[in-house]
């Protein structure tokens, strides 16, 4: 976001611009003083005097920045109030014309405080006069600086918004990438676990079928059988995989309809049967929420159908006040540890699928793990809602 003192695009020379039109109209003013009898030399002179720090502060390029910043917003404060004071050849139009031109500085380089003091002294100065130019400029004082003060007002809310999208913005763009290392890492470390694995051991029983031909024509066909079931296997574990990588497809924002069409996917694919609970319900939640609770509900069925051997599956989904509480139990062989974990547990001390702990942590969800070695295990994850 760039400060109140660069508001404007680098390639629009404000500065140059601002500081060239102080300069012509001091020296409109001093021109249109000399050749106006009746004015005092103290006022010509001091009229001069402004040109010449116009000149001077056009040269140096002014910054409107810090002490000599608020400086040069006071000289032009104090220029048009003697101005509006004194009159110039009984005119409106200089006097007017350097309030705007006030205004507009004021608005480019300055603060909404800045403003409304700059614009309060001047209305304050034009309503306590009474001579016939203060009582003409009071309408224009009191509308311009008006419509400056709620400019000012309303860029500065403007702005703030937009820092707060930009910040946003940027714990968006952080979040989206972190979650785009964590599913890479995922996905290395199920590819390493699952299809790699599987056809390096496919590999190594071709090899002894290559030696056994070579000794026992019988042995060698009846181990390349094994090697057929053992590669079908394999392609339905690579199956399962790359549908695991697609996208969760939404039926809207209705989790009860899309964990019924994950839940039929995986029945097809491993052929082990799921029994849903609690999932006829219209399970109506935000969008984001339903693609993450589908993605780990497809993961723990995943993680069943590669490691667990199981016939069975249950799923339950619940939906309750605050928490939504979904669980997903099998029959299978349990994990090598026995008990009851809850996430920092498995954290400390390194246990249970690591994708899954992730998103957990993702949702502020309460995550726990029940291995029953021999028997199945189960996974229970609440997430609020």
């Amino acid at each position: 976001m760039r400060p109140f003192s660069q508001p404007f695009p680098p390639d629009f020379d404000w500065n140059r611009y601002l500081a060239s039109a102080r300069v012509l109209i001091a020296l409109l003013a001093a021109a249109s003083v000399v050749s106006t009898p009746g004015y005092s030399f103290f006022f010509v002179g001091a009229l001069v005097a402004f040109a010449a720090y116009a000149l001077t502060v056009a040269f140096r390029r002014p910054t409107h920045e810090g002490p000599l910043g608020l400086l040069e917003l006071f000289a032009d404060t104090v220029l048009f109030l003697v101005l509006a004071n004194n009159g110039v050849g009984n005119t409106l139009w200089l006097p007017s014309l350097f309030y705007l031109y006030l205004l507009a500085t004021a608005l480019a380089f300055y603060n909404p405080r800045e403003v409304l003091v700059v614009v309060g002294v001047c209305i304050l100065f034009c309503s306590m006069g009474r001579s016939e130019l203060l009582m003409h400029l009071q309408r224009t004082v009191l509308v311009g600086g008006s419509i400056a003060c709620a400019f000012a007002v309303t860029r500065t809310r403007m702005q703030k918004l937009m820092e707060d999208l930009c910040s946003r913005a940027s714990a968006a763009q952080a979040e989206v990438k972190l979650a785009r290392e964590d599913e890479r890492q995922r996905i290395a470390s199920d590819f390493h676990d699952g299809p790699l694995q599987s056809f390096i051991s496919l590999q190594m029983r071709l090899e002894i079928v290559r030696k056994l031909l070579e000794r026992d024509l019988k042995a060698g066909v009846a181990e390349l059988a094994v090697v057929q079931d053992l590669a079908r296997s394999q392609v339905r574990e690579l199956r399962a995989f790359l549908h695991s990588m697609r996208p969760v497809e939404l039926e809207g924002a209705n989790l009860s309809i899309a964990a019924r069409r994950v839940i039929d996917n995986f029945q097809k694919e491993s052929g082990i049967p799921v029994a849903l609970m609690g999932g006829d319900a219209a399970l109506d939640l935000p969008e984001g929420l339903v693609s993450e609770v589908l993605q780990m509900l497809r993961e723990a069925l995943h993680n069943v159908q590669k490691h667990a051997g199981a016939s069975r599956v249950a799923v339950s989904i619940q939906k309750g006040s605050k928490l939504l509480e979904v669980s997903v139990d099998d029959n299978g062989r349990g994990f090598h540890f026995s008990g009851s974990y809850n996430l920092e547990e498995l954290e400390l001390l390194q246990l249970g699928p690591a994708s899954l702990k992730r998103r957990a942590r993702s949702l502020n969800a309460d995550l726990v793990l029940e291995s029953r070695p021999g028997q199945g295990a189960g996974l229970k994850m609440r997430i609020p809602a």
